[in-house]
């Protein structure tokens, strides 16, 4: 697995998640992932299709998340299960669309489709490629999340 094609993801969440949520993330050290059980309470997925196939997700801890709701949100949060959904959806597909503008730069193109969400304890992601599964866990001062990517 190319650790290079993890900088687009960790520049893209980085930058995503200080504009729109004003939290800044520290990036752990990027590992292959050996299961399909999500890193967090709540997940978003895109499939992407192009040069390689493959899926991108964004699974985030229930503290991280509604902290990311309340900063994006501020006051004006009615429901919030619905809204930690929408704002993973959309967080979801602002990074996977940043992070495949990088890749392009580096030739790989790549079109995304639009994000599922699933919330729960334990949940499980099923990524579309049965390649190698690379995961990137981030820290935030309200909980963790982790961005996972795989490409054929």
């Amino acid at each position: 697995m190319d650790v290079e094609l993890a900088k687009p993801f960790i520049k893209a969440a980085i930058d995503v998640l200080s504009t729109m949520a004003f939290i800044k993330p520290e990036v752990g050290k990027p590992y292959v992932k050996r299961n399909n059980v999500a890193a967090g309470d709540v997940s978003g997925m895109v499939g992407i299709t192009g040069e390689k196939n493959g899926s991108v997700s964004l699974s985030f801890s229930k503290g991280c998340a509604v902290a990311i709701v309340k900063n994006m949100l501020g006051d004006e949060i009615e429901d919030i299960m619905q809204d930690v959904k929408d704002a993973v959806g959309e967080l979801t597909n602002m990074i996977s669309g940043q992070a495949r503008a990088g890749l392009a730069e580096r030739g790989l193109v790549f079109q995304g489709s639009t994000p599922t969400v699933v919330m729960g304890d334990n949940h499980t992601i099923s990524h579309m490629a049965k390649a190698p599964i690379m995961a990137i866990p981030f820290k935030t001062k309200d909980g963790d999340f982790t961005i996972e990517f795989c490409f054929e």
